[in-house]
C-alpha cells in the first residue's frame, strides 16, 4: 500500500479526479520539462464528460504557464478510464513533451512516461487480513504498525487536522451562491445556526452542518481534504471537527483516529478503487463511511476487531451507490450525501460495539473490499461520475 499521507491531501475543490490530480500533473510537467508558450490537454473519461462542471479545464489552464488549450475527447484507448494527454509545444507549435496521465481517485496519479515515488509502497501487506496477523505475531497494535512505517505521520496529520477544520470554519461563516448553473445557495450557515436551537436532535444536526459545510466550500473551489476523495470530504471532517471542536479531544487521540481510518481507506484504495469515475459513489463517500467509522470505533475505545467489524458495516451498506452528479456538479447529491455519510459512520461505529458482544460477525472487511470492487464493475457508465444517467438525467428531463 502507498503512504497514508499520500490518501490525506489537501487540495482546491471541486473534484480531487478533476482538479487536484490534473494540477499536480501540470505542476509536475512544469517542474519537470520547464516553460513553453503552448500547451494542449486533452481529456477522456470522466474527465471529458463531467469536465466542465468539475473546472478540470480552469484548473489546467491557471496551473499551466503558457497558452494552453483544452480538449474534451471520448475515443479514449487506454485501459485505465479516467486520463488525459498533456502536451507542450514550442514557439513554433512543434510538440516538445508528452504526458499520458491516469487519474486514479483521491487526487492520486500515475505517468506513463515518468514513474513518482509518491506511488511506491510503503506497506508490503496487501489487505486487512494480513495486516491482522503480523500486529498479532509481533504483539503490536494497529497504529505501532503505522507510525513504524510513516514515523513521521503525526506531525503530517496534525497538520491535516488543521486544514479540517480551518474548512469547516469558512464553511459554516460564507453565505451565498455556489459557482455554475444550479445556483445553489449555501445552507451550512443556517444549519449551524439551528443546530445551536434545537435541544434534541442538536449533535446529529451538527455534524451534518459540519459536512455540509466542507462540501460546500468543495464545490465552491476552496481548500479540502481528500479523505479518501474532496468529492466525499465532508464525512471524515465533519467528524474531526465535531471531535475538535464541541467534544474537545485530545489533538494527539484525532492524529491516531486518521491514522486508524487511513489503514481501511489504503486498503480499499489499493484492492479496489476510491475513484467514482472507477466504482460509483460506493467508491468515494463509501470509503469515506468506512474509515470514520473505523476512526470512530477508535475514538469510542474499541478493539481492533470491533474497528474492522465498523468499517466492514459502513462499506457493506453502501454498496451499489452510484455517482450521478447534477450537471457533472459535485453538488447534487454529493454534499446531501456526505452529510448522511458521517451519521451513518457513528452508526455503523456504535453496531459495532453493541453487536460484537452478541455474536461474531461473519463477513470480512477484506471480503466487503472484494465485493465492492466488483459490483462497481458491474455499475453501468452511465452511472459512474459521467453525468449521463442516475438522478443527474431524470434532473434534465423535468427542467
Amino acid at each position: 500500500m502507498q503512504a497514508i499521507k499520500e490518501l490525506y491531501k489537501t487540495g482546491r475543490g471541486p473534484s480531487s479526479s478533476h482538479t487536484l490530480a490534473p494540477e499536480r500533473a501540470c505542476r509536475l510537467f512544469t517542474s519537470v520539462f520547464g516553460e513553453f508558450p503552448y500547451y494542449e490537454a486533452e481529456l477522456f473519461g470522466s474527465l471529458s464528460l463531467t469536465g466542465k462542471g468539475h473546472f478540470t479545464d480552469q484548473i489546467i489552464r491557471d496551473t499551466l504557464p503558457g497558452t494552453t488549450e483544452v480538449i474534451f475527447s471520448l475515443d479514449w484507448e487506454e485501459s485505465f478510464p479516467n486520463g488525459f494527454y498533456l502536451r507542450a509545444y514550442d514557439e513554433n507549435h512543434e510538440l516538445q513533451h508528452r504526458w499520458t496521465v491516469f487519474s486514479i481517485g483521491g487526487g492520486s496519479i500515475q505517468i506513463r512516461e515518468y514513474p513518482l515515488n509518491w506511488n511506491d509502497e510503503v506497506y508490503h501487506e496487501k489487505n486487512f487480513k494480513e495486516i491482522r496477523r503480523l500486529i498479532d505475531e509481533k504483539g503490536i497494535t494497529l497504529l505501532d504498525y503505522v507510525y513504524s512505517h510513516e514515523p513521521d505521520l503525526k506531525a503530517y496529520l496534525s497538520d491535516i487536522i488543521d486544514a479540517m477544520i480551518a474548512c469547516v470554519d469558512r464553511g459554516i461563516s460564507t453565505e451565498g451562491t455556489l459557482p455554475g448553473r444550479l445556483h445553489m445557495n449555501r445552507t451550512a450557515h443556517q444549519l449551524y445556526a439551528q443546530s445551536t436551537e434545537s435541544l434534541l436532535e442538536n449533535n446529529d444536526l451538527r455534524l451534518m452542518a459540519y459536512a455540509f459545510a466542507a462540501g460546500e466550500e468543495n464545490a465552491a473551489g476552496g481548500a479540502c481534504v481528500t479523505a479518501p476523495t474532496l468529492g466525499a470530504c465532508g464525512v471524515m471532517t465533519a467528524l474531526v471537527y465535531y471531535c475538535a471542536k464541541d467534544r474537545n479531544m485530545d489533538r494527539s487521540r484525532l492524529c491516531d483516529a486518521l491514522a486508524v481510518g487511513g489503514v481501511f481507506g489504503n486498503l480499499i484504495k489499493q484492492n479496489a478503487t476510491i475513484s467514482g469515475a472507477v466504482g460509483g459513489c460506493q467508491a468515494e463517500v463509501g470509503t469515506a463511511v468506512s474509515m470514520a467509522a473505523a476512526s470512530a470505533a477508535y475514538l469510542m475505545g474499541q478493539d481492533i476487531d470491533q474497528i474492522e467489524y465498523a468499517a466492514e458495516i459502513a462499506m457493506e451498506h453502501n454498496l451499489g451507490l452510484t455517482c450521478d452528479p447534477v450537471m457533472g456538479y459535485v453538488m447534487i447529491p454529493c454534499i446531501e450525501r456526505n452529510a448522511m455519510g458521517v451519521l451513518r459512520a457513528f452508526d455503523a461505529a456504535t453496531l459495532s460495539r453493541y453487536m460484537s458482544r452478541v455474536r461474531k460477525h461473519l463477513v470480512s472487511f477484506d471480503m466487503v473490499v472484494e465485493t465492492m470492487k466488483q459490483t462497481g464493475i458491474q455499475i453501468p457508465i452511465e452511472l459512474r461520475e459521467t453525468a449521463e444517467g442516475g438522478l443527474a438525467r431524470e434532473y434534465l428531463h423535468e427542467q
